[in-house]
């Protein structure tokens, strides 16, 4: 199973890679979709495993090269994580963060926080931007993580799973002077490029039941306040409960 996953993640990465470039697409995209008809159950508990944020930071070099920076990403990670937890004390749903796993269970976990990003780049592409479609999935949410993905719930003991992805890359003195050059000569040169993701995936079927997908996100999350704003954003337009049935 695990050889098979990873297989397939780095397949979906290299198609990927060569025939998507989520940036291109900023403009004139949808940022959220839910699964037709879905809603969370009117009534009982409902238990969301919420797992620590994959999180990437690093600075863009003057040719667009990113360079990882380890001690951002660290801070970021810490920062994102207080966010959340700061969030989820207002949400009427149970949302409870899953401790970092190890041995065998952190690598399952891993190979799925990669899979959720390949799927969710995917979703981004060809659903929430509406001139690039497929045909077949014009208008519903019809992608999953698969079956597998429901050992998760067993082992957090969870309803559903909150995934979260951000990568931001900030841009150094010489990328910010080089997309200052390039306006006066008329090209536009980005400095910075800042993505995140997050989707709720149904943990006894696998399906993507929502997804918020945004490549122009806001808030420094190397800051608090910077990542309180990054995950009230990536969680906007979160699932709520279904009305509860007539007495």
């Amino acid at each position: 199973m695990k050889g098979y996953l990873r297989t397939a993640i780095a397949a979906a990465f290299l198609v990927l890679s060569v025939a998507s470039t989520p940036q291109a697409y900023a403009l004139g995209t949808e940022k959220s979709a839910t699964r037709n008809g879905f809603t969370l159950p009117a009534q009982g508990p409902i238990r969301i495993l919420v797992f620590r944020p994959d999180v990437q930071v690093g600075e863009q070099s003057t040719a667009g090269l990113n360079q990882a920076n380890a001690e951002w990403t660290a801070t970021a990670r810490a920062e994102l994580g207080k966010a959340l937890e700061k969030i989820q004390a207002s949400k009427s749903n149970d949302l409870v963060s899953l401790p970092d796993l190890e041995g065998e269970d952190g690598a399952f976990l891993a190979d799925y926080r990669a899979l959720f990003k390949v799927v969710t780049d995917t979703v981004f592409s060809h659903r929430l931007f509406p001139g690039n479609r497929l045909p077949t999935k014009r208008d519903d949410l019809q992608w999953t993580l698969g079956p597998g993905v429901a050992k998760l719930g067993e082992i957090g003991g969870g309803d559903y799973g909150l995934f979260i992805y951000t990568y931001d890359s900030y841009g150094s003195a010489g990328r910010k002077a080089m997309q200052i050059f390039g306006a006066l000569m008329g090209v536009g040169i980005t400095s910075g490029v800042h993505i995140g993701y997050a989707g709720l995936v149904d943990l006894r079927t696998g399906d993507l039941v929502w997804v918020n997908a945004d490549v122009q996100m806001g808030g420094d999350v190397r800051d608090p306040i910077g990542a309180e704003k990054r995950i009230t954003q990536l969680l906007e337009d979160f699932p709520q409960r279904g009305p509860a049935p007539p007495l």
